[in-house]
């Protein structure tokens, strides 16, 4: 029981990457609290995991009050914080063409600004605890793909925040913060939203060996197993690391030539 009475917010748990974590802290013997938008699916999350391992809270993370919320929920049910998984994240294409102001805002509240506002209404409480934040960044934050411009720009200015918070209030306050960048992972979302751009119903079956060079991509339950270690206390004093969950060298590797070309992947 690697997470044995801790007390974790996990945003964006309702499906997906999220929702697999959240399964695996339980697992693992944490309470929680979950986040997402789908109300529907947050309930059965919360009936998987028992209601008394996990609490379920629908929010928007843009809106103001939402930091604030979801920490006094936790505070109030639970008596204490011991970590925050910002996991929630708008997953959407764009280019320079097709990329606004608006647009871009939007994915920088949720994907940038929320987890930052979250770590600091967060903060006298992960001080007590000497908790931890990790944050689910993606591969796309070193530069991103050519339709991911939006997303890779929030991804990239996640990271950055990761890299600075975790030295200062490592020091500051015993607060590790790290994150986690997963290559291309096999959510619901995810499948829904190939199956919009176009591809056939089983399009993760038959995927060029340039994107999975083991013959799938990644199951969110994986990504969850990574999670586990820099939230508990195995992880020790290290803090304001990036860790990339890919399945080949992300830097410096030589594609095929024949590498077709498959959209977005997170």
């Amino acid at each position: 029981m690697r997470l044995k009475d801790k007390i974790i917010i996990v945003t964006g748990s309702t499906t997906g990457i999220g929702k697999a974590i959240a399964k695996r802290c339980v697992g693992e013997g944490a309470k929680l609290i979950i986040n997402g938008l789908e109300e529907e699916w947050g309930k059965q999350v919360v009936d998987e995991l028992g209601k008394e391992n996990a609490l379920l809270h629908i929010q928007d993370l843009s809106q103001e009050d939402a930091p604030t919320q979801l920490v006094n929920l936790a505070i109030r049910t639970y008596g204490k914080l011991d970590a925050i998984v910002n996991n929630a994240a708008i997953v959407a294409s764009s280019n320079l063409q097709t990329t606004d102001r608006k647009f871009l805002q939007k994915l920088l509240e949720v994907n940038t600004i929320a987890p930052f506002l979250l770590i600091k209404a967060a903060l006298p409480h992960l001080t007590e605890t000497h908790g931890c934040v990790l944050n689910i960044g993606s591969v796309n934050a070193y530069s991103g793909e050519p339709n991911l411009l939006a997303y890779s720009i929030t991804k990239g200015a996640l990271m950055a925040m990761t890299r600075n918070l975790g030295d200062t209030l490592h020091r500051e306050n015993g607060v590790r913060v790290n994150q986690l960048n997963p290559g291309w992972v096999l959510t619901e979302t995810e499948m829904i939203r190939k199956k919009q751009h176009g591809l056939r119903e089983d399009w993760y079956k038959d995927l060029p060996s340039v994107y999975a060079p083991s013959g799938r991509i990644f199951w969110p339950s994986e990504i969850a197993a990574g999670a586990v270690y820099w939230l508990s206390d195995e992880c020790g004093p290290v803090s304001g690391q990036v860790m990339d969950l890919e399945q080949y060298p992300f830097f410096g590797r030589n594609p095929p030539k024949d590498a077709n070309t498959i959209p977005s992947k997170k």
